[in-house]
């Protein structure tokens, strides 16, 4: 049998089940181009390589056409969940795992989507069986979540300690999800310098590499969850004299409105101080102290920057404050009688961060 898998959550359970009621070999088929964005569909197939490795069950990986899926459910972009959109990936997904059976030359074929709470079964069974008649092979329609199905299987992921993800998969139900939450929809955002920031979908992926290399060495750990403020820049620049220079700016740097100006006020231990906003500026020269480092100018920085981590240190040695959101700004020299003006777009926001105990 074929099973065209969604998500670890979802197969894990579900295959389990199958090898229970089915005497037959299983072969898993992850296609799944609706995730977004991409960083997201990686972290998805680490977990579910993961969870057939441990249920001993073959996995194939589909092909990534995101641009083809788009194509499919151009016009239905603002429908609802359960709407028509999802009508449109379900027989994509589908009619695409099928065809696999066919190559394959397997008979029977279903998907993990059925153990999925926030689906429905019409839409799932009614695509299921067209595809399946129009290319001669068999649909098989399990319920899995009833009589504590459900329960059973997010509990198995817990004990499991499978990447549960907070959003079905695609961009236009990741968006709709969170304006009605009124939170950021950071999954979208990536750090242009390659900088792992916390919580990101990248960060999300070293957690669970790691989680990968405890269990092969078999050491024994746990994922614990933790409340903290998050932070992301969207944008930001430094003018002096009408022209944009480079500059690099630390990590919950905020600034009233923004938007700020003015001068140097004085400066103490290579720190500059301005007259506006708590704003403070270091030199190049000065970072490289304070995170012995060896940066030869901005630029430089900018494309192979200090890590998250690095750049709190340095915050801390700079205020004395592990808390502290003033804006920190890294330049290739400070120039004394110049105004600066000074743009800060960013967000501090209240997260939940899962990290590993071991």
């Amino acid at each position: 049998m074929l099973i065209h898998i969604c998500c670890s959550v979802d197969s894990h359970y579900f295959l389990q089940r199958l090898k229970n009621d089915f005497d037959e070999e299983l072969i898993a088929f992850f296609y799944d181009p609706n995730i977004h964005p991409y960083s997201e569909y990686k972290l998805r197939l680490l977990d579910v390589k993961r969870s057939c490795k441990k249920l001993g069950v073959k996995l194939i990986e589909g092909e990534y056409n995101y641009t083809h899926w788009l194509e499919q459910i151009k016009g239905f972009e603002d429908e609802p969940e359960k709407g028509k959109r999802c009508n449109i990936c379900f027989d994509d997904r589908l009619e695409v795992s099928v065809k696999k059976a066919k190559e394959l030359n397997i008979k029977r074929v279903t998907t993990t989507l059925l153990t999925s709470p926030k689906k429905s079964f019409e839409q799932l069974k009614n695509a299921g069986d067209k595809v399946c008649k129009n290319y001669d092979r068999e649909f098989i329609f399990v319920d899995y979540r009833s009589g504590g199905g459900t329960q059973k299987q997010f509990e198995l992921a817990k004990q499991d300690k499978l990447y549960k993800q907070n959003y079905c998969g695609c961009i236009f139900g990741l968006t709709k999800q969170r304006e009605i939450q009124n939170k950021l929809a950071d999954e979208l955002f990536s750090s242009i310098n390659r900088q792992i920031l916390p919580e990101s979908i990248e960060d999300r992926i070293e957690l669970y590499k790691k989680v990968i290399e405890l269990e092969e060495n078999k050491i024994d750990f746990n994922i614990v969850k933790n409340r903290f403020l998050n932070y992301r820049l969207l944008s930001a620049k430094v003018i002096v004299n009408k022209i944009v220079i480079n500059s690099y700016i630390l990590a919950y740097s905020k600034i009233r409105k923004n938007i700020t100006k003015g001068k140097v006020e004085f400066k103490i231990n290579n720190i500059y101080y301005l007259n506006r906003d708590e704003v403070k500026l270091i030199d190049i020269n000065t970072l490289n102290k304070l995170a012995n480092k060896n940066y030869k100018n901005t630029k430089e920085l900018i494309f192979n920057p200090l890590t998250f981590k690095e750049e709190l240190k340095i915050r801390e040695k700079i205020t004395n404050l592990a808390y502290d959101l003033s804006a920190i700004i890294v330049l290739d020299k400070i120039i004394k009688n110049s105004k600066y003006e000074i743009e800060i777009n960013s967000k501090v926001y209240e997260d939940v961060r899962d990290s590993l105990i071991y």
